[in-house]
């Protein structure tokens, strides 16, 4: 209590208020968890049960079939995210981007990675820049938004980079079932079976989905918005057009693997004739930052005009926002679309 009193006596109401929202807003969100925790043990228990004593009796029926399908999409935070249901406008493009990071991530805890990041940005910022208030708020509501996107952003593309690894590979093994007699379904499981993830437990999943009752092409269409490449999107286009004009499927499929082998070549190459133009967007990207490191060891008082004049916080805002907009020019100008 002392040392709360000697901050409101020092005028310091802002970092109080600062502090008080991280504390409140990290324990809201453990509580949740916790909640969501042990409610989602006894969905668990209740289903497996459910399922053990349908076994026992008659099959599943097509409306259980579709819920179960729909329940491996189920936020394990169900009130959080009926709230942001209300807010989000569109709520079900965020949840297609979590799920392509293979997580099993959540819109309410996305939304809560956003509030606790974009607080502790904001509770950083009001000490660096000498509690100016409107200038930390801008600061930590950006950092809520950004980071947590990139953060998924990373995860997804790490994931499709490792499916698009595995996807010719995973053809091939489709493409020697059906020369061996096996069906499609059967090939697609084989691959589920065999291969590892991310590939082997989106086949799997496509494979469940055909035995709940769902049609090959629907449990494919499924899947394009789980894993959203194209080298996925050539396979089910394929798929779809042998069912509809007929042919040879393991040919087809052959030629397509063939296909993305070169393709994934032809990225290769292209990657590293534009490793020299993006170490030197690197280079110019971070010089600025190494210069004010630099300059803050040598002149720790000169730098420091910037944090504790008005002026300097002017300077600052400007400046990350024009180094901002030429790193995304730069990043534009050495990626290649093939």
């Amino acid at each position: 209590m002392g040392a709360i009193g000697e901050l409101l006596r020092a005028g310091d109401l802002t970092t109080v208020v600062i502090i008080g929202a991280v504390i409140v807003a990290t324990l809201a969100i453990v509580l949740v968890l916790v909640l969501s925790l042990s409610d989602e043990q006894r969905r668990s228990r209740r289903r497996i049960a459910q399922v053990v004593e349908g076994s026992r009796s008659i099959k599943l029926s097509s409306s259980a079939a579709a819920s179960l399908r729909r329940s491996q999409y189920e936020t394990s935070m169900p009130t959080v995210e009926l709230i942001l249901k209300q807010i989000l406008p569109r709520p079900e493009l965020l949840r297609q981007r979590l799920t392509r990071t293979g997580r099993s991530i959540s819109i309410g805890q996305y939304a809560g990675a956003c509030l606790v990041v974009g607080i502790l940005a904001g509770l950083i910022a009001s000490f660096l820049l000498n509690r100016t208030l409107p200038l930390s708020i801008l600061i930590g509501i950006g950092n809520g938004f950004l980071l947590p996107h990139l953060f998924v952003a990373m995860l997804t593309r790490r994931r499709q980079k490792v499916f698009t690894d595995q996807f010719p590979e995973a053809i091939d093994l489709i493409v020697r079932g059906l020369r061996s007699g096996l069906p499609v379904i059967e090939s697609v499981n084989v691959v589920g079976r065999e291969m590892d993830k991310p590939i082997g437990v989106e086949f799997t999943t496509v494979a469940d989905a055909v035995k709940f009752g769902m049609t090959l092409e629907e449990a494919l269409a499924d899947a394009v918005p789980r894993i959203d490449t194209a080298e996925f999107k050539f396979f089910v286009v394929a798929l779809a057009v042998q069912r509809e004009t007929g042919g040879n499927l393991a040919e087809t499929l052959e030629n397509l693997s063939d296909v993305l082998r070169k393709r994934r070549q032809m990225k290769k190459r292209i990657k590293a004739m534009a490793s020299e133009p993006k170490a030197s967007a690197w280079i110019l990207g971070c010089l600025p930052f190494i210069m004010f490191l630099i300059i803050f060891f040598v002149n720790t008082e000169y730098v420091m005009q910037l944090f504790t004049d008005p002026r300097g916080h002017t300077l600052i805002t400007a400046g990350l926002i024009s180094q901002t907009i030429g790193t995304l020019i730069m990043a534009k100008m050495v990626r290649f679309e093939i």
